[in-house]
C-alpha cells in the first residue's frame, strides 16, 4: 500500500521519527518534572532499553505476523470480509467508524492487560519504568506487541475497514502515545481543555502512579471518552504530579532500566 507515493512502512517510519524527535525536543525545552529518573546516567540507560525494546518488538512483529494491521485490512478487503463490506458502507463513513471502534478496542485491551493476571505479567514491564517520558511510550514487551496486533487484526477482519483508515489510526495511535507519555509541560488551562477530547501527559501520568488505585484509571491513549464513560477517569494524582511515585512499588531499584531484565520480566515470579 502507498500513501502520497510512499510505501506504508516508510510512511509509518517517517511519521514516527518526526513525532518522536518533536516530543523529545518538547520535553527538553519544557520538562514537566525534573527527577533523577529522567535526567543523567539513569535516563541514558532507560532510553537505551526503551528504544531497544521498540526495535526488538518491530522485528518480532514482522517475523511472527508480517501482515500487521494495514496488511490485514488489505487482505480482508480482497476477500470481501467484514461488516462494512456486507452492509456496503461508504468508505469515508466506514473509515470514521473504524477509527472510533479501533480506539475503543485498544482501550479495552489495555484494561484487560491490567485485569487478567497472565496479560499483566507481560504488561507490567511497561509500568515498571521509574521514569515517564516519550520513550516510555515505546516500552512494550514484544509479546504484548504481537498479542495486541492479533487483537487488532481480529477487529479489522470483523469490520473490513478501509486500509487507509487503519494506517491513519496506527500513525495517530503511535503519535498520541508518545505525546501523552511525554515529560512535557502544558499550561494548566490548555490541559483542562485538551483532555476533554485528547489524553494529555498529565492525565496519562496518573495511570503510571505506583498507587494501585491510580494505576487502575486513565487507560486511554487517544480519546478520553472511554474512561469517562466507564468511570475509570481520575483527574489528578493524590500526591500531585511533583509528589507522586512513578512505576511499580516492587521495582524501585535500577533493574527496570536494564534491557535483559526487562525482556525476562514476564517470566519471573
Amino acid at each position: 500500500m502507498e500513501l502520497f507515493g510512499l510505501s506504508e512502512p516508510l510512511v509509518r517510519l517517517l511519521a514516527f521519527a518526526v513525532i518522536f524527535l518533536s516530543m523529545a525536543l518538547f520535553e527538553l525545552l519544557g520538562p514537566r518534572l525534573q527527577r533523577d529518573e529522567v535526567i543523567g546516567a539513569l535516563k541514558a540507560r532507560r532510553w537505551f532499553t526503551n528504544l531497544s525494546m521498540v526495535v526488538i518488538s518491530s522485528i518480532a512483529l514482522r517475523v511472527i505476523f508480517p501482515l500487521a494491521a494495514v496488511g490485514t485490512a488489505l487482505w480482508a478487503s480482497e476477500q470481501g470480509y467484514g461488516l462494512f463490506a456486507y452492509l456496503d458502507v461508504p468508505v469515508w463513513i466506514a473509515g470514521i467508524i473504524a477509527f472510533v471502534i479501533l480506539d475503543f478496542s485498544v482501550w479495552l485491551e489495555h484494561v484487560a492487560s491490567h485485569k487478567i493476571p497472565l496479560l499483566w505479567r507481560i504488561h507490567r514491564m511497561h509500568h515498571c519504568d521509574t521514569g515517564f517520558d516519550v520513550t516510555t511510550a515505546l516500552r512494550f514487551h514484544p509479546l504484548e506487541i504481537v498479542l495486541s496486533m492479533l487483537w487488532k487484526a481480529l477487529i479489522i477482519v470483523c469490520l473490513g475497514p478501509p486500509a487507509v483508515a487503519v494506517l491513519i489510526f496506527e500513525i495517530v495511535l503511535n503519535g498520541t502515545a508518545m505525546f501523552n507519555h511525554s515529560n512535557a509541560r502544558l499550561p494548566l488551562g490548555l490541559d483542562r481543555v485538551l483532555r476533554l477530547v485528547l489524553v494529555t501527559p498529565d492525565m496519562h501520568r496518573v495511570h503510571h502512579s505506583s498507587d494501585h488505585r491510580e494505576t487502575d484509571t486513565n487507560y486511554g491513549f487517544n480519546f478520553p471518552f472511554w474512561d469517562r464513560l466507564f468511570k475509570t477517569y481520575w483527574a489528578q494524582p493524590r500526591l500531585g504530579h511533583e509528589g507522586m511515585e512513578i512505576g511499580l512499588k516492587e521495582y524501585r531499584d535500577k533493574a527496570p532500566s536494564r534491557l535483559a531484565w526487562a525482556l525476562m520480566l514476564p517470566f519471573r515470579r
